[in-house]
């Protein structure tokens, strides 16, 4: 099984929209996983349907035991988020769970629950299983759901014998970028060309090569400014990075997001021949 990443300096360049179609060129021989979990939308084009539901707990919040509690006020002059209400109460939402009042209470009156930080789904699609999911609004630790569910979609695609394990990685270079990339066998970066996109490209190849993932590079709407376009193949050149493809703009990627379908499915043109040989060439 190989295990392969597309991921983005920046997002919006396109690579929901690739990974969909590698799924479908793929013939039900990947298990996907979005790893942005932030922000899912891998879903939005593949039909998917949740088969599979579950929680994610990982941050902690405090709770007062008011039977315990002898309102020494000590919790209230130490929190400095505030999330100490008067009547001894915590403000859910103000809470940062740093567990200081819990350490400090001479009375052991408060302790750290678990809070719910989001949930993670299983779905079938017509091109194969999805594993996604779905951060709290403002809630952290997003590179531990991408391991929790980039785990649970290599236990499926090694279970059921596939060829390939398609992760959609998080825009950026933090900490869910990492969890997406770690141990991959290859990744491709897509990137567009415009002043952030290069400055993006080249943060996310140095991340790439810093744990030493083999990585290609596809220039998505390649014709919108072709100085940039030259930009970034020097660059490739310098560091001795493959350019595996270059797309150039087309509506289509739009009339196929609002239809549901991967466009390799919805227009079977000029641009859903370039995505097979990105393919062709990424999985190689």
């Amino acid at each position: 099984m190989k295990k392969l990443a597309i991921v983005s300096g920046k997002g919006g360049t396109g690579k929901t929209s690739l990974i969909g179609s590698f799924a479908a060129l793929a013939g039900g021989s990947a298990v996907l996983v979005d790893g942005d979990v932030d922000a899912a939308n891998l879903s939005l084009i593949t039909g998917a349907k949740i088969v599979e539901s579950n929680d994610f707990y990982v941050s902690k919040v405090a709770a007062i035991d008011q039977e315990s509690c002898n309102a020494c006020n000590l919790c209230l002059e130490l929190c400095r988020f505030d999330a100490i209400k008067t009547g001894y109460s915590i403000d859910l939402i103000a809470c940062e769970g740093c567990a200081l009042c819990c350490y400090a209470c001479p009375q052991g009156a408060i302790k750290m629950d678990d809070k719910l930080s989001g949930q993670w789904f299983v779905s079938e699609t017509a091109y194969g299983t999805l594993v996604h999911a779905r951060l709290g609004i403002a809630e952290e630790n997003s590179g531990k759901l991408v391991t929790v569910i980039r785990n649970k979609g290599e236990e499926l695609a090694l279970a059921g014998g596939k060829d390939y394990l398609l992760i959609d990685g998080p825009p950026g270079i933090g900490c869910p970028v990492i969890a997406s990339l770690s141990g991959m066998d290859r990744a491709l970066v897509v990137t567009e060309p415009t002043v952030s996109g290069v400055h993006d490209l080249k943060r996310i190849i140095e991340v790439c090569l810093h744990f030493k993932v083999p990585v290609g590079v596809c220039i998505n709407r390649c014709d919108l400014d072709e100085d940039k376009t030259s930009d970034i193949d020097s660059y490739c050149q310098e560091e001795n990075i493959p350019v595996i493809g270059k797309i150039p703009y087309n509506q289509s990627f739009v009339h196929a997001m609002l239809s549901k379908m991967p466009l390799v499915k919805y227009d079977h043109g000029l641009i859903s021949s370039l995505i097979e040989e990105v393919w062709d060439n990424f999985r190689s």
